[in-house]
């Protein structure tokens, strides 16, 4: 165990060290800005809306009225872009079948959640939080009648070489395309479409090479193992209606075939702190593994900065047909309680009964706890270091216990690069010769960077690698012939 926390403490200096640094030198937070209620019906070329800081003060409510915004988590991948002063529309564009709100991206940002009466910047996947202040939403925004839409675009296409006689090599393509629709009621209601899809699955049913990684199955038979399984074509189609109770206070419906339910820390690719890597944590089965849950209903109240939600979900993951809308049984339940402590730092502890969720395993039910803490700091006009620490642990039916650890961060001093650092350490049964055999210990770390090059206003590629460590326990070293590593090089495309 002590190495495990060396290991996690590591990765994260890495990155959060320069960040310190330049914490010294933080400007005054923005002020909140009122929003601007968009007229209806006004259609306007559309455009990117990139974000500026303007997160409203750490628990301020928002106003009643006026039309605000969502967008899903990896919509954050807007840093620091610079947004142009709002134009007049011609009358052309206003016959438009879509427009750009109003307000423009300084707007966005000072509008409320979809969930409640806070700013837009908290909400990350599902109805999970992140930090106030989170930079906000970008992506491509419009209006078109009294609905606010958003889309974004974000393509990783990569290639894994995984060291040692069970590793193995391969280019993949991963990421997802989101789109959002939201219409704001006088009296404060929201309503909220959202979808995502993935191209995941073209990468095979196998996935790609990610020693350490099990869960899930390609061919109905046999385990994944060390390999990361891709994820359906439909991450998320979901929709939730938030009811303002006060300047404070709301309760929230939400329900999604496929959709997120109550449990952990925002979905690793929509965590600040670990989007901009190209890898999935191997931790992934105990904290987010139910990101894509076909079949969730959530039900919530928020008063302030706390949030109190359950969900009833059904516990199998998605089987190895990633192109399905798969059916079945709300056999499971969780709940998670959620508080945002500061504007930087946003907690969460949740807990569910899962029923069932291995397709190979379907007499192994499961217990999980997990706590997080994931705290983001501004720094200057553009940048930003985020750091993220959970601890999971999940129970089996049979009895066996397994644990997990997680620090990342990332640091973002500017629009082109991007730092990032991953450690982990897992309890597990499912890497040696006999799968479910002795719990091993293991652990990785990884470190990475990105480069980004702006295309146009709308469009920016980035060119990034990491590199991984992997340490197996003494019982593991001669089937990975002792500690071996791994790299990825990447290209992102980032549209909104």
């Amino acid at each position: 165990m002590i190495r495990s926390l060396t290991l996690l403490t590591a990765a994260t200096l890495a990155v959060t060290s320069p960040a310190l640094a330049q914490h010294q030198h933080d400007p005054e937070p923005a002020q909140q800005t009122e929003p601007a209620t968009p007229p209806a019906h006004q259609h306007e070329q559309t455009q990117a809306a990139p974000a500026q800081s303007s997160a409203p003060a750490h628990g301020q409510s928002q106003p009643e009225q006026g039309v605000g915004h969502d967008s899903h988590g990896a919509a954050h991948e807007q840093h620091g872009m610079q947004h142009g002063p709002d134009h007049q529309p011609t009358q052309d564009q206003q016959d438009g079948a879509m427009g750009h709100g109003a307000h423009g991206a300084a707007g966005m940002a000072s509008m409320s959640g979809a969930l409640g009466p806070y700013g837009m910047s908290r909400e990350a996947s599902g109805t999970a939080w992140q930090p106030d202040a989170s930079p906000a939403h970008g992506g491509l925004h419009g209006q078109y009648g009294d609905w606010m839409l958003m889309g974004h675009v974000l393509l990783n296409g990569a290639y894994s070489w995984q060291d040692g006689p069970r590793g193995d090599e391969k280019a993949f393509l991963a990421g997802m395309i989101m789109g959002s629709a939201r219409r704001d009621f006088a009296n404060g209601d929201v309503l909220n479409f959202r979808a995502m899809l993935s191209p995941d699955p073209f990468m095979g049913a196998n996935g790609y090479p990610l020693l350490f990684a099990a869960g899930e199955t390609a061919d109905g038979v046999e385990p994944l193992v060390d390999r990361q399984h891709p994820h359906d074509l439909f991450m998320e189609l979901s929709a939730s209606y938030s009811h303002r109770l006060g300047p404070n206070s709301s309760v929230f419906f939400y329900g999604g075939l496929p959709g997120e339910p109550a449990f952990g820390p925002p979905a690793f690719m929509h965590r600040l702190a670990a989007m901009d890597s190209p890898e999935a944590p191997i931790t992934h089965h105990w904290f987010d593994s139910t990101h894509i849950t076909f079949g969730v209903v959530t039900a919530g109240v928020v008063v302030g900065d706390w949030k109190i939600e359950a969900s009833q979900f059904r516990g199998r993951e998605p089987d190895e047909d990633r192109y399905d809308i798969e059916t079945g049984e709300l056999d499971s339940t969780s709940a998670r309680i959620a508080w945002n402590a500061t504007e930087n730092l946003s907690l969460q502890a949740s807990w569910a009964e899962i029923e069932s969720p291995e397709a190979l395993e379907p007499d192994h039910d499961e217990e999980r706890w997990s706590v997080s803490g994931i705290y983001t700091q501004r720094i200057g006009e553009q940048g930003w270091w985020s750091t993220t620490l959970a601890f999971a642990n999940k129970e089996r039916s049979d009895g066996v216990s397994l644990d997990a650890w997680l620090a990342e961060a990332a640091w973002h001093p500017n629009d082109r690069w991007t730092l990032f650092a991953r450690g982990e350490a897992i309890e597990t049964d499912e890497l040696g010769a006999v799968h479910h055999g002795p719990i091993e210990d293991v652990q990785r770390v990884s470190l990475g960077a990105i480069r980004d090059f702006r295309i146009n206003h709308q469009a920016v590629f980035g060119v990034g690698v990491l590199v991984q460590q992997h340490f197996a326990s003494d019982a593991l070293e001669p089937l990975y012939d002792g500690d071996p590593q791994g790299a990825m090089a990447f290209v992102r495309l980032r549209i909104g």
